[in-house]
């Protein structure tokens, strides 16, 4: 199987082609998924709603060339992909935008950038082609089962409204012993997250990412990480929480990681 991508100009890129694809079908295979299937269903339908209840195709038509976490956050996450990801692997960065935080003194086997918006998409020097693709109408890719070592997703789960599909699909994709990295912080589009993550502590958020994990049969059992900002404990007020919130103050974002293999933990990783 095939993924449908198709060539950009190359006129339209800076260094090395791009490639985009909608991706609007769903994969078509003979062969049996490989895998584990869905255990439960870890969201209520009212904890998948959003408040914002347009296409989110629309929301993301326009491109934000912003950093949506600190600095602090950043170096964190990439130390984090400095351990675990090695230079020979082939890496999917799923809601990706124009960064992706990988170490600039590494280069990957290849990096596969998916998101919503082509532009940001195009800017990202470490994609080596993208798909475009709104997960929350169709969570299925085009991509062979096994196809990559490492999937990645920063801070963006919190828009996720069916997580469990996937989830499900990333185990798909991934290959024995591949690890899914899900980032995040306290930092959203509020109208876009969906109501259990809006309503939502640092800690619950942090169970919810390990239960979609949880609820798919073929992860190894979740790793989480937490790194809280001191800063972060003097500033517990109403008007600080919501500072913090939209991004306000900065140096205050806390950093949060959730991390599961594909059927087993490579000794080679810490």
């Amino acid at each position: 199987m095939q993924t449908n991508l198709l060539p950009i100009s190359a006129s339209h890129v800076r260094g090395s082609i791009k490639i985009v694809s909608t991706l609007n079908e769903s994969k078509q295979s003979n062969e049996p998924p490989l895998g584990g299937k869905i255990k439960r269903l870890v969201l209520t339908q009212e904890g998948r709603t959003k408040l914002n209840i347009y296409p989110d195709r629309e929301f993301y038509a326009y491109p934000r060339f912003v950093t949506h976490v600190d600095d602090a956050f950043i170096s964190t996450l990439t130390n984090l992909y400095r351990e675990r990801l090695r230079p020979e692997m082939e890496i999917l960065d799923l809601m990706s935008s124009w960064v992706s935080h990988l170490p600039s003194d590494v280069k990957y086997k290849k990096v596969v950038g998916h998101g919503l918006n082509a532009q940001e998409l195009l800017k990202n020097p470490r994609l080596d082609c993208f798909v475009v693709k709104d997960l929350n109408q169709d969570q299925q890719f085009e991509f062979d089962n096994c196809s990559f070592d490492a999937v990645l997703c920063t801070v963006s789960v919190q828009y996720l409204q069916q997580p469990e599909k996937v989830f499900e699909e990333v185990l798909r994709v991934l290959r024995p012993g591949g690890v899914f990295i899900v980032s995040f912080s306290h930092r959203m589009f509020y109208e876009k997250a969906i109501r259990a993550w809006r309503e939502g502590s640092g800690y619950s958020r942090l169970q919810l990412v390990v239960q979609y994990f949880q609820a798919i049969e073929g992860f190894t059992e979740a790793e989480v990480l937490r790194k809280l900002p001191n800063s972060q404990q003097n500033n517990m007020s109403s008007i600080g929480w919501m500072m913090r919130l939209f991004g306000w103050l900065s140096g205050l974002d806390p950093f949060y990681a959730v991390i599961a293999y594909r059927n087993f933990k490579p000794i080679h990783h810490p």
